[in-house]
């Protein structure tokens, strides 16, 4: 696993109940400010694996990028469950919902040997909300 992809799970499993973050403000944060494509291969191949809140990532226009309906629904449910609001163009205020990792985040973390990047053929973008 490369040192990015960790600190990309170690961000993304900080995403506080009740808030979100870009596919990119995650890249920043974890040092490749291009890199929310990779973002979102993290996501797509490790959310279960590593049981990351996949559905507090969204895109930097405030919407979730999910095209299928029953994903992007689910998605949108499991924020609002949250508390977070959408107008009525399904937009979320980035102002008043997005999360800014302070300098302190732990971006180290511990694997062991064998939880190597080898991603679960099973896995998917939308594991069971746990």
């Amino acid at each position: 696993m490369t040192p990015f992809t960790k600190r990309v799970i170690t961000i993304i499993q900080s995403i506080p109940e009740g808030a979100v973050m870009t596919y990119g403000g995650i890249a920043r944060a974890a040092g490749s400010p291009r890199g929310a494509r990779q973002v979102v291969r993290i996501l797509h191949s490790m959310s279960r694996k590593y049981k990351l809140p996949w559905h507090r990532v969204i895109n930097s226009k405030g919407m979730i990028s999910l095209t299928e309906d029953e994903s992007g629904s689910l998605q949108q449910l499991y924020l609002l469950g949250e508390g977070i609001i959408f107008d009525e163009r399904g937009v979320i205020d980035l102002e008043r919902y997005q999360y800014h990792p302070g300098p302190g985040l732990e971006l180290e973390l511990e694997l062991e040997p064998e939880q190597d990047f080898n991603p679960d053929p099973e896995d998917h973008l939308l594991p069971p909300f746990e």
